[in-house]
């Protein structure tokens, strides 16, 4: 994906967005409206989130709700200072399996941000878990910045190597709040058109969402 911030997506932009690292073309979005709860942080913050999640929503076209009928919240936000934090939380092994293998990898790759997703039987995303751990270069960053790009990589099941190379965020000035990349709004919108499918497996899904998006003029 070329790194400029104004450049339409390609079609093959926009598959490799989708295209895990196993070779498996693989889209997901919200099939449900979602309903968030944050932990670990002060009020101010709260907001901060809550205000970044609803601005997405809107972008996306879906909805949000007081509760979810099934879940009660269905997109989890978690704040912390180590990951051995997590082994801690009473009940969290019951939202992901296998969570001390989990952690485990997490301190082994230095990780500072991890997600973990839920589908529903039509392959539409049900539930989201976000993990954010704040160390120094998370410390760093304003919590807007660090709660669009959370919002942003949860909105879709993007591929696991979607945002390694570079940010769905741009930042205007240094030191100041990111923005998203139009490019990636166009994409979200056209992700979640009504005609599209929730979910989908065949990479031809991905030219079906570039055909979506705007034109350079």
């Amino acid at each position: 994906m070329t790194d400029t911030t104004l450049a339409p997506l390609t079609p093959d932009e926009v598959t490799a967005l989708f295209t895990r690292a196993d070779g498996q073309y693989l889209f997901a979005r919200w099939g449900r409206p979602i309903v968030p709860v944050v932990f670990g942080v002060e009020d101010a913050t709260v907001s901060v989130l809550k205000g970044a999640i609803e601005a997405v929503v809107a972008l996306a076209g879906h909805k949000m709700a007081e509760t979810d009928p099934e879940l009660g919240a269905n997109l989890m936000v978690f704040f912390l200072r180590d990951w051995s934090e997590l082994t801690a939380t009473p009940n969290l092994d019951r939202l992901i399996p296998d969570l001390a293998q989990t952690v485990a990898r997490l301190e082994g790759a230095d990780a500072n941000q991890y997600r973990a997703f839920r589908f529903d039987e039509t392959g539409a995303i049900k539930a989201a878990f976000v993990f954010v751990r704040m160390d120094a270069a998370m410390s760093a960053a304003p919590a807007e910045t660090i709660a669009l790009s959370q919002v942003v990589q949860t909105i879709l099941l993007w591929s696991d190597t979607a945002f390694l190379g570079q940010s769905p965020l741009a930042v205007l000035k240094e030191g100041g709040p990111a923005i998203l990349k139009p490019q990636i709004g166009d994409l979200i919108r056209a992700a979640y058109d009504p005609v599209m499918p929730a979910h989908a497996t065949d990479p031809s899904h991905a030219l079906r969402l570039a055909a979506r998006l705007p034109r350079a003029q």
